[in-house]
């Protein structure tokens, strides 16, 4: 393992607050976020947050209280977190997509203290209704103490950003109480709040049970970020386009950078690939922090892509199968392409592609951990390290690893192994000497056809290499004679025209006849969790009309 520079190694000194601080006194007008049409240079941020964190300690939010915010992408989300670091509480990240039942889970499971929501994105998001519909007693609740039995310690909920609002606590009546506070108290807190703290609680998704509880640490967020900062090279003069979403660590991760070295985040409340592109042109972005393919589509897809002046961008961030990553690198003439590899339980991303390695290698390799960071793939089965040629477990260590499961000590177990010294990922892929990492597929998203083990993503890969396949996702469906099949789901470019007889007969010959999908489905919308696709919410409902036998095909 290569040890963290100097400047990594100090930023672990650091909470979130404290670089926030030191990023207003190094650089004040410099723009630090920009929000849609808001912005806030860093002075004006630290100014603010410390105005909320005032607001906070007058609502009763004590040191170590877990303060739940549900919105959408808004300026007031990122106030509210610098706030919540500023007194020593931790900020929960609340997916705004969750359902009822997952909202219900996560504010009985953390212990929240108070909950901010936002109106800011209605009528497209109502989590005023959506709490009123799990808590009917909220429906006479007139803003005082609550008592919620589901939820004991939840005390009390601001409504922001709502024009609705008559009856809970406002934006306003939560921003009246800052003057009982004093700028004395705040300093004071700042100072008694020690970098081994919690910053983040971080709900990640499950696929069969409620989502578990990542506890984020301010020292493992500011060493990443610093991390990252330096691997490109960032400095105030660049600036980071992510319209990625706050409850995310793809953002606050990038956040932690920006703060690191003064860059700007852009950011946004609802994706719009036209005003992406204007902004990209307007804000000479340098990094595109997309990550996702479905962002990346609908940029290069639009009509002004070709109109709009790029010439700034240095970086494009997404990972993908390596023949649509190639697409993009022709798609972006001049960004380097960055590929990485990442989990909420690493603090995000703990691998990036180094901007030194040869460019060829981005599309196939994932890239290498940062210094200070151990990676080695270990055999799932036996439990031995796999050698630089053998396909393994990925198991993570180092500054990285976050802090466990928040009330869940046997999950934390099974995941933080070796006395808490590695991450198992549950990834599967290979690991080089050097700490370069080729992710090859979940552990668990393997088929078993035919008692051969296959990873979906090979198949995955192969599909995408179709010039009209723009999205696939494979899944096992229980086959007769063996045991399981793959079923793909696809999504065709703009303009394209294939039958699910077309994509069986792209693959006839060219990879072997048991990984051929025997189901193939023509999708155009997919069930999303966040920008990422959730794969188990596919339907397994394949009725045996649908089912193409390759040999007839021949």
């Amino acid at each position: 393992m290569t040890e963290p520079s100097d400047r990594v190694t100090a930023a672990g000194a650091e909470t979130a607050a404290t670089m926030l601080a030191q990023a207003a006194s190094a650089w004040p007008d410099t723009t630090a976020v920009i929000v849609d049409d808001e912005r806030l240079t860093w002075s004006e941020l630290y100014t603010e947050a410390r105005l909320w964190a005032r607001a906070l300690r007058a609502a009763g939010v004590a040191p170590g209280a877990h303060v739940g915010v549900l919105m959408p992408n808004c300026m007031d989300y990122v106030r509210l977190f610098y706030a919540a670091g500023m007194i020593g509480a931790v900020t929960l990240t609340i997916n705004a997509r969750f359902k009822d039942d997952d909202l219900a889970y996560a504010v009985h499971h953390s212990d929240m203290d108070v909950l901010f929501i936002g109106g800011h994105a209605l009528p497209h998001m109502d989590f005023r209704a959506m709490l009123t519909r799990i808590y009917p007693d909220l429906h006479i609740w007139a803003g005082g103490p609550l008592d919620l039995e589901e939820a004991p310690r939840l005390r009390a909920v601001f409504n922001l950003g709502d024009p609705r609002e008559t009856v809970w606590p406002t934006r306003d009546d939560f921003l009246a109480g800052a003057d009982r506070v004093d700028e004395a108290r705040i300093d004071a807190l700042m100072r008694a709040t020690s970098p081994d703290d919690h910053a983040l609680m971080m709900y990640s998704s499950g696929t069969t049970a409620h989502p578990k509880a990542c506890m984020i640490t301010h020292r493992t967020l500011s060493m990443i970020g610093a991390s990252f900062a330096e691997r490109f090279g960032l400095t105030p003069d660049d600036s980071v386009m992510n319209p990625l979403p706050f409850f995310h660590m793809s953002t606050m991760l990038p956040m932690a950078a920006c703060r690191a070295s003064g860059a700007t985040q852009i950011c946004t409340a609802h994706f719009e690939p036209a005003r992406t592109l204007r902004q990209m042109e307007e804000e000479r972005v340098s990094f595109g922090y997309l990550s996702f393919p479905t962002l990346v589509n609908q940029v290069i897809q639009h009509p002004d892509f070709k109109t709009r002046d790029l010439s700034a961008l240095r970086f494009l961030h997404t990972v993908g199968p390596a023949d649509l990553m190639e697409k993009y690198t022709r798609a972006f003439d001049g960004a380097q392409y960055i590929n990485a590899y990442g989990l909420t339980e690493a603090t995000g991303v703990c691998c990036y592609t180094d901007p030194n390695d040869p460019p060829a290698e981005a599309t196939q390799v994932s890239g290498r951990v940062f210094d200070g960071v151990l990676a080695k793939a270990v055999d799932p089965v036996t439990g031995k390290d796999c050698s630089p040629v053998e396909r393994g477990e990925i198991w993570i260590g180092g500054f990285c690893l976050f802090d466990g499961y928040y009330k869940d000590p046997d999950k934390t177990a099974e995941t933080l192994v070796d006395g808490g010294k590695w991450l198992r990922t549950g990834d599967m892929g290979y690991v080089s000497g050097d700490g370069h990492i080729t992710y090859d597929g979940r552990l668990k998203d393997m088929l078993k056809i035919g008692g051969e083990n296959v990873a979906a993503l090979e198949i995955e890969t192969y599909l995408c290499a179709h010039p009209d396949i723009q999205i696939a996702q494979v899944i096992g469906v229980e086959d007769d004679h063996l045991f399981e099949v793959a079923a793909a789901y696809v999504e065709l470019v703009p303009g394209a025209s294939l039958t699910p007889e077309d994509v069986v007969d792209h693959c006839i010959g060219q990879i072997a006849s048991y990984k051929i999908p025997r189901y193939v489905r023509i999708v155009s919308e997919w069930p999303m969790s966040t920008t990422k696709i959730q794969k188990f919410k596919l339907p397994r409902d394949f009725s045996r009309d649908e089912k193409i036998d390759p040999k007839s095909r021949l």
